[in-house]
């Protein structure tokens, strides 16, 4: 219960725009003007003689020839640095008329769940004498879904950004939702197209923010009933052990509740109409599309976290949580632990990892800077061609090399395929998100699917152009493996054994699967 002292003075606190980002402070010492501009282009890696071909296996979704001419314009160097601070996404006409025929495309997510609302009530009350109700909504959620996957499927495979888009699926994956709860399928497009987009080389802190904002993360880490003397700990635990500090980071169990009570109140709305708030109350409530702040379910205590005093006052103490939680020197090791996994090695240096931290911390969360450090560390460098490829790199750097110059209609095989290997895009129903270790996905099971995959790609995949309403291209394109002077010269810097192979194939379509099946093609 809200005493009466407290309330009087919360409610005389003046409150401006509680969405908007708050204004950083830099941290003590640290002079965060500097990282604001990206910095000139080094030569570090023309330097260290990195090749070309290995650069991009680990910086893009896969080497082909496309890309290759763009680092050859501008040379390896300057390649990364535009990687890092590049932006604008521009894909082929064919593949943006798909992405922008899409529903998800089209509508806001808030009209959509509004209208989803409606088809699922409709369903419950004919439930027990028509289900081709419930059965269409379900139909719904399945194709909204699809929408999404199939999205972020063609820009990974499209985009010139390619580390836009590696880092996009790198943070869906570590603020990861399980598809299948909910209504989440509707609202995964949305999650990734403003909560992890806009901020995949952005700030950690407006990431970290736009995600806790987010309807699908609210309503997956049941954060929505989350309130006063209900207090519901599942987000505020997630969000310190995987998407902030780590485990064993030095946060208590006592701290975990203290967050769960910033967070009460913070949930969603799925209908157009706002609820009745008590009037001393209302100029406090706020709502953006499908995020609401209810402070009839917030408990105003004063709350301790980490040592920090954080005075009751509504959303406020959410966004003085956030700052704080990105400045954890935790947080910045936690962070740069995991991209230097993703990027570098299963186990990683703690040199690395430390100077990764360092310039996390000194640059307030700036995400390219401290990849930077990364990229152009000795360690790095001796690592390319070195880490094992998940599915989705395997799959999508096999489809970059066999229909570069190709323009695919139908990501359905892709998707198969990345459910056949034991990945697929939204379907990790822990909150951990998939592992990015060799001895995750090195069995000799995803190896022999891994073979399949390759012999499907071998001598074309027509499902590829072939679109839901059964039109299909009048000549499906063959892979371009076999008969590419790139691919050709990329098999000569393959193994001994390797190459002995190719030279048995008898025919075009053997020569690609055994490139693609090689043991060079599952590492990046």
């Amino acid at each position: 219960m809200l005493t009466a002292a407290p309330l009087s003075r919360f409610v005389s606190t003046s409150f401006v725009c509680l969405l908007a980002a708050c204004a950083h402070q830099s941290p003590s010492g640290t002079n965060t003007a500097t990282y604001k501009s990206p910095p000139p282009a080094s030569k570090v890696l023309s330097q260290a003689g990195v090749k070309p071909e290995q650069l991009l296996n680990r910086v893009t979704w896969g080497s082909n020839f496309s890309t290759y001419q763009q680092l050859q314009a501008v040379g390896t160097d300057l390649f990364l640095h535009q990687q890092l601070w590049g932006r604008a996404t521009v894909v082929p006409p064919v593949v943006q008329a798909q992405i922008s025929a899409m529903t998800i495309s089209q509508q806001p997510l808030d009209q959509m769940i509004f209208a989803l609302e409606k088809r699922r009530i409709a369903a419950e009350q004919q439930k027990g004498t028509d289900d081709s109700l419930r059965k269409d909504y379900q139909q719904e959620l399945n194709r909204l879904a699809r929408e999404a996957m199939t999205r972020s499927l063609l820009r990974d495979i499209y985009s010139p950004n390619q580390l836009q888009e590696q880092m996009t699926w790198f943070w869906m994956n570590h603020f990861n939702i399980h598809s299948g709860k909910h209504n989440l399928r509707a609202m995964l497009g949305d999650f990734e197209e403003n909560a992890i987009r806009p901020h995949a080389l952005g700030n950690f802190r407006d990431l970290l923010k736009a995600t806790v904002y987010h309807p699908a993360m609210l309503r997956y880490l049941d954060n929505e009933h989350n309130a006063v003397n209900r207090i519901n700990e599942n987000y505020a635990r997630e969000l310190m052990e995987l998407h902030t500090m780590g485990v064993n980071s030095g946060y208590t169990q006592r701290d975990v509740q203290e967050l769960a009570r910033v967070l009460t109140g913070v949930g969603v709305n799925l209908t157009p109409n706002n609820p009745k708030i008590r009037p001393e109350l209302s100029r406090v409530y706020v709502r953006h599309g499908l995020f609401e702040f209810n402070p009839q379910r917030h408990d105003f205590g004063e709350k301790q976290i980490l040592g920090t005093r954080i005075p009751g006052r509504g959303l406020n103490e959410l966004e003085d949580v956030l700052t704080l939680l990105s400045r954890q020197p935790a947080t910045a090791r936690y962070i740069s632990q995991k991209m230097a996994v993703y990027f570098v090695s299963d186990t990683p240096s703690e040199a690395l990892i430390q100077n990764m931290a360092k310039t996390f911390l000194e640059s307030d969360g700036n995400i390219p800077r401290t990849l930077l450090t990364m990229f152009e560390s000795p360690e790095f460098i001796a690592s390319l061609g070195n880490k094992f490829k998940d599915p989705l790199h395997y799959t999508v750097s096999s489809i970059r090399l066999a229909y570069d110059g190709n323009c695919i209609v139908n990501t359905g095989p892709i998707l198969n395929w990345l459910n056949m290997m034991g990945e697929p895009l939204n379907g990790r129903q822990t909150p951990d998100g998939y592992a990015m270790t060799e001895s995750a996905w090195a069995s000799p099971g995803q190896m022999a699917t891994r073979f399949d995959v390759a012999r499907a790609l071998s001598a074309g995949t027509p499902a590829l152009f072939k679109t839901d309403n059964q039109t299909m291209l009048e000549k499906p394109p063959a892979p371009a493996l076999a008969n590419s002077m790139y691919v050709k010269t990329l098999s000569q810097t393959l193994g001994k054994d390797t190459q002995q192979t190719l030279e048995q194939a008898k025919t075009p379509a053997e020569w690609n699967m055994l490139f693609l099946a090689s043991p060079e093609m599952m590492r990046r």
